[in-house]
């Protein structure tokens, strides 16, 4: 830290030595500096502003059958791109700038400017913008300005419209498209339903394998109720043809089927359940009805048992008899034979249904995927179809309503004005900037006479630099140098109070003036 504070203290006793020279470096780059800065011309701003109102008591109301256009987005992209070669062109036009211009080349330079000096500010969500210009000649910016807000007001939002035009044109084309391909789709549909009509795919009842099932279920239960009736019938024959012999004459009656007597007993034993539902035992209908039930069976085991009797003796006669117990077997074998066949033709006809619906099964899968395909087909055309119409309809109200109710209304808050004083440039900040700019190049000024231009200051550095030993230093120390270097250093600290003191003054009056002006 040490040797930093001795090398640090050697270059500045150096460059001491070269005080004159970086004092007057110093009052040449001042005067400079500071007639720049005052010969600077005074710039001055005119700004307007414009309120964009992008709410409308139509939006609400249409929402959900016109397109809402994002308007906020749409006016925030015009004030971006609305400083474009185009616009400008056109405002140089409107504000009589080109009547300076003498050939392409300061056309071009003006664009360039213009493009630069331009200023378009947005506050934000409030949809409130700030135009401004700067320039030496306040009419001039006012022009500009009032130029700007012209165009920013008038510019195009209007080529929605157009937009919103050519997409209705295309809609309408591919509605035109999708109708023709619905009614292909549907005459392929039609076409394929008409020809296989039996198949009935859509049936509500599982289609084909759930018919399946069906028939197979119904031509089982045929087939029982067949061999019943057949077993029926077998047993009336056994009885007619005498097969229950002698020995089992006292076999319990009700094995033997009559159906007559078995209807009525039948009838009586429901009745009978129907009124123990309702009454005790020892109830007078229960008695009756248990009652009715014993005369009916011992009349059947009368009856069985005269039946039994004749069939041992002569069943011919028995079947060919007068009594009623031969009628009643009659009537019996021929209800049982009517209800055989009428069985037999009922599992006929299921049999040939099963066979159809087991035919069908096999071609079922192909069928379906094929009518599976053709009514996705025509739901995508369908859906398309009314999606489009549904946007053409949209895309005519959005139209419509943009007529009416407009995009935006553009509303001039602060009408184009100037200050009155000038905004640039800021003398107060440049003075001092020129002052400091001034004191740095006199002490680098000095640092490079001192580079140049060497001085040991001590016998250090002079061991240190020549390398050689020292036997000792001479010094000279009077009265005259001692007052020639006092009288020296208050010259200079005179050139430079000097210096910072006309800067000081010019910062002053500067400072009134602006103060009046305000």
């Amino acid at each position: 830290m040490e040797e930093l504070l001795q090398q640090a203290a050697t270059i500045l006793r150096s460059m001491w030595k070269h005080h004159w020279l970086g004092l007057a470096v110093a009052w040449l780059v001042a005067v400079v500096a500071a007639g720049v800065v005052l010969r600077v011309p005074d710039k001055y701003e005119a700004s307007a502003r414009i309120y964009v109102d992008t709410q409308s008591i139509l939006k609400p109301l249409m929402s959900g059958l016109a397109i809402q256009p994002n308007v906020d987005q749409q006016i925030s992209m015009l004030s971006r791109t609305l400083i474009s070669r185009p616009n400008i062109e056109k405002l140089i036009r409107m504000a009589d700038l080109d009547l300076g211009s003498k050939n392409k080349t300061d056309t071009e330079e003006l664009v360039d400017h213009l493009s630069k000096a331009l200023q378009i500010k947005s506050t934000g969500r409030d949809n409130l913008y700030t135009l401004s210009y700067r320039d030496p000649q306040p009419e001039k910016a006012k022009r500009v300005v009032q130029s700007l807000v012209s165009i920013f007001v008038e510019s195009s939002l209007g080529d929605s419209r157009k937009d919103s035009d050519s997409a209705r044109k295309f809609i309408t084309e591919q509605i035109k498209n999708y109708e023709e391909k619905l009614r292909e789709a549907e005459n392929r549909l039609k076409e394929f339903k008409l020809r296989n009509v039996e198949h009935q795919l859509e049936d509500g009842k599982g289609g084909p394998i759930g018919r399946f099932g069906e028939v197979s279920a119904q031509l089982n239960q045929a087939r029982l109720e067949l061999r019943e009736a057949e077993n029926a019938r077998e047993a009336l024959k056994k009885q007619v043809l005498g097969e229950n012999r002698p020995d089992r004459a006292e076999q319990d009656a009700t094995s033997v089927s009559m159906p007559e007597l078995d209807g009525r007993i039948d009838a009586q034993k429901r009745n009978l359940d129907t009124l123990r539902q309702k009454y005790t035992d020892e109830h007078p209908d229960v008695v009756g009805a248990k009652r009715a039930i014993r005369e009916l069976e011992d009349q059947k085991k009368r009856e069985v048992q005269e039946m039994r009797k004749a069939a041992a003796n002569n069943p011919s006669l028995l079947v060919s008899g007068s009594s009623a117990a031969s009628q009643e077997l009659r009537r019996a074998m021929a209800s049982a034979e009517a209800q055989v066949a009428a069985l037999r033709a009922r599992v006929g006809e299921y049999e040939a249904r099963y066979g159809r619906v087991k035919e069908m099964m096999k071609s079922a899968p192909q069928l379906e995927a094929e009518f599976a395909q053709l009514n996705r087909d025509y739901s995508v055309h369908k859906k398309n179809y009314e999606d489009l119409v549904a946007r053409r309809e949209s895309a005519a109200l959005s139209s419509e309503l943009e007529s009416v109710a407009g995009v935006a209304d553009f509303r001039l808050i602060d009408p184009p004005r100037v200050a009155p004083e000038p905004v640039a440039p800021n003398r107060l900040l440049l003075l001092p900037l020129a002052l400091a700019a001034a004191l740095a190049a006199g002490l680098a000024a000095c640092f490079v006479a001192s580079q140049v231009r060497p001085v040991f200051m001590d016998s250090r550095t002079l061991r240190e630099v020549t390398g050689l030993p020292l036997l000792g230093t001479i010094s000279l120390a009077s009265a005259h140098s001692r007052i020639r270097e006092s009288s020296g250093f208050k010259r200079f600290m005179l050139g430079l109070g000097s210096l910072i003191g006309l800067f000081a003054i010019g910062m002053i009056v500067l400072a009134i003036r602006s103060g009046q002006g305000a």
